[in-house]
This record gives structure tokens, sequence and C-alpha cells, in this order.
């Protein structure tokens, strides 16, 4: 199998990072932009935070998007190339349906609650479907030297996306209502379409994928034959745990902050603005610091830092504090988030076979769901059953479990992850594995 040809001398680079950066603000939008605001939005209603908690579960297509990547592997788009033209469409789509969810009320009421769900779940979907195809395309494009960056650049729009969509509806709706901040949150969605498709244009694949049958199996069989059965699983399971802590506490840190007495203007400016400023920081700083590091002693650092971010909140909750301390805790855990997210990023990219980027993507991006929406939907009955302060605590302490996996995987003084993709030394394995 002969790869897809890299721009890897082609000027070019700032370019391809702004792109990146771009798309990544297009999948953070919908996906963590309506995640800060629902939990929010029901909280003030009244609804029970133990049904808040279960909100995660609507993001089960972020765990199961691998069933039909293949799909839009096997059947792209051609205009403007083959993962652009699927990105543009899905971006209409989600536009109108988040600007729906604007026509219903929240309520206490079994039916209502439902119905709020229900376009959740389909906003998950087509969500996913965009994420699918943007990986694939940021894995695609970028050579081997910019990935660092290009991960800093993808973490850094995404938090630029929750930023924009996520407190400014909260703004806009304390000061007007929520029907008006999600017809804006679709209106700027409408308006990342033209951006979309003046991005750089993918070369060709030299040996596209010309069945189903190939889109389904080949990327199992190329994962499996790169690192054999037992360090696959490892490696799956190192991205199933590596960010559990980011993942227990994203959908109660808006209701804590509730609980805390605090408005929702005042939770838009601290956590939904100044917040995913720190975590901006935090990704433009773990990009530096990933060029230095490397991946390895990357995913050590910054995992350590994640967890000590958790237990900030941990600080709030043994005592009551003033608004500034809320707000530096808030924003210590956001800054240790974007440096998270920054190694997560490149050990993803770093995994996956360029032929095979959008299935495989989305199956590592899938397993990582399950920590971030399946495991996450336990964490307001651990609220109700714990209490703020000891939840926050267990949240830190579910780092463990990812650094004992690391001890293998990731050594600190290696080059990369045991697994990862390599052209030279797997290319042979790539030929033997294309079907």
């Amino acid at each position: 199998m002969e790869e897809p040809a890299h721009p890897r001398s082609e000027p070019g680079g700032w370019r391809r990072l702004g792109a990146v950066s771009a798309l990544g603000f297009s999948s953070g939008a919908p996906n963590s932009g309506l995640g800060e605001i629902l939990p929010i939005w029901l909280a003030t209603q009244g609804v029970p935070v133990e049904l808040i908690g279960l909100l995660p579960l609507a993001g089960l297509p972020y765990v199961i998007k691998f069933l039909w990547a293949p799909l839009l592997e096997r059947w792209p788009i051609p205009w403007p190339d083959r993962r652009r033209g699927w990105i543009a469409l899905l971006q209409v789509v989600l536009a109108l349906t988040i600007a729906a969810m604007g026509l219903l009320r929240p309520s206490t009421d079994s039916q209502t609650l439902l119905m709020i769900g229900g376009v959740a779940l389909v906003i998950a979907v087509l969500s996913a479907s965009q994420d699918i195809v943007i990986d694939a395309y940021r894995t695609d494009l970028l050579p081997d030297q910019e990935r660092g960056a290009g991960a800093a650049a993808s973490s850094l729009g995404f938090r630029g996306g929750t930023l924009v969509l996520g407190s400014g509806a909260l703004l806009i709706a304390g000061s007007a209502n929520y029907p008006l901040a999600f017809l804006a949150a679709g209106g700027l969605m409408l308006l990342l379409v033209p951006g979309t498709l003046a991005a750089p244009k993918l070369p060709p694949l030299r040996e596209p994928v010309h069945n189903l049958r190939q889109a389904v199996i080949g990327p199992v069989r190329e994962f499996l034959g790169r690192t054999g059965g037992r360090r696959a699983m490892q490696l799956l399971a190192l991205v199933l745990l590596y960010r559990l802590p980011d993942g227990l506490l994203a959908p109660m840190s808006g209701p804590f902050l509730v609980a805390e007495g605090l408005k929702e203007g005042q939770i838009g400016l601290i956590k939904s603005a100044l917040g995913i400023l720190a975590t901006m920081v935090g990704v433009i700083v773990g990009g530096v610091l990933f060029s230095r590091l490397g991946m390895n002693r990357s995913l050590w650092v910054f995992g350590l830092a994640g967890a000590a971010g958790n237990l900030a909140y941990w600080l709030v909750a043994r005592g009551t504090m003033s608004l500034e301390g809320v707000a530096a805790a808030v924003l210590m855990e956001n800054f240790s988030s974007g440096l998270v997210g920054t190694a997560f990023v490149a050990l993803l990219m770093s995994l996956c076979n360029p032929r095979y980027s959008a299935t495989q993507y989305a199956v590592f991006s899938g397993v990582y769901a399950i920590s971030s929406k399946v495991f996450a939907a336990s964490s307001g009955l651990l609220v109700k059953l714990a209490g703020w302060e000891h939840f926050f605590l267990l949240t830190a302490a579910a780092a463990v479990p990812a650094f004992l996996l690391m001890v293998r995987l990731t050594p600190w003084n290696g080059q990369g992850a045991r697994g990862a993709y390599s052209t030279e030394r797997d290319a042979e394995n790539s030929r033997s594995s294309g079907m």
C-alpha cells in the first residue's frame, strides 16, 4: 500500500494550522458548548442534579461513532475534497438543529426532559459525525513534524468554540432568554461553512478505500498487525482512562457553581469565559512544552497537572470561599485541562494510519468517549452519595490507572507511544493489511 503524499516540504504550515484550529472551533462549539449550556439551563429550572448527571448519556454517539465512520470513509462527498464536503454539510444541519433546541422549555416533567434529551441526542449524532471527518482531515493534512503544533491548534480552536458558544449563549440567556441563545448558537455554526470551503485541499489518496468491506475490516487488521493484540488492548485502555478525571468532573462543574450560589452571568464570565481562556492558555503552553518534552514526558507531566487541577475544586468544596477563590479554582482546572488535551490529541493522531484515519480515529475517540460520556453519567449519583468534597477527591484519584499503563506504554525516557504509527517502520505492514 502506498501512503498519501503529505505536504512535508511545501510551504503553508501556518495555513494548515489555521485550518485545523478553525475546524477545532467547529468541533468544540456544538459538543462542549452545549455541554456548558444544558446543565446550567436545567439546574436553574430546578431539575434534580441526579437527572442532570444523566445528560452525558446523550453523548453515546461519540462512543459508537466508529460504527458509521466506514460509511464516511467509503462514500466521501468529493467536493471540495473527500473530507470537507461532509464537514460543510454537517455544519449546516447542526446549525438548524441547535437553533431548534430553543423551541423547548425545560421543566421537571419527564416528557419534557425526554424531548430535550432527544434533541441533544440528535445534536450529538451530527456532532460526532462531524468529528469523524474533522479528525480524519487533521490527521491526513498534517505532516509528522506538525502534529504537536496541530494538536495544540486543534485544542485551541476547540476551546475557542466552547468559549464563544458556551459563554456567549449564557450571557445572552442571562440578559435575554434561552431561545435567543440557542438561535444565536445555530447562527454561529452556519457562519463556519465558508471557512471550511476555503481550507487547504487534501492531496488525493494513492490507494483509496475501494469497498465497504475494506473500509470496515482494513482499519482493524492494520492496527492489530502493527501493535499485536495485547498491546492494542493496552493502548485502547490508555485512551479510555487518560482523561477520565476530566470526564467525571465536566458535567458537574456547572451545577457545583450553581450550588455555590453563583448566577448565570457569573458562571458565564468565570467558567465559560475566563475558564475557557485559561484552557486556551494551557493549550498554547502545552504546545510549546510538547515540542520540548516530546510525546511521553508530556503525557506524564500534563496528566499530573490535570489531576492537580481537579483538586482545586476539592479545596473550594471543603469550605466557604470567596468569589475570587472559586474563580482561581476554575482557572487552575481549565488551564490543566488544556495541557491534557494537547497531549491526548497528539497521542490519538500518532496511532492512526493515514489510509484509515477516519475509522481508526473514530474508534480511538469513541473509546475515550466511554469515559467522558458513559462513565461520566455516574457523576451526579456520586455527588448525591458522597457529597461534593469526596466527589472531587474521587475524580483526582481516577488518574491512577492511566499512570500505571503509561509505565509500560509511554515510559518517561521513550520517544513515543509503543504501537504508534511510523511511516518507515510500518510501510510493509500497511501493504500486507490492505485488502
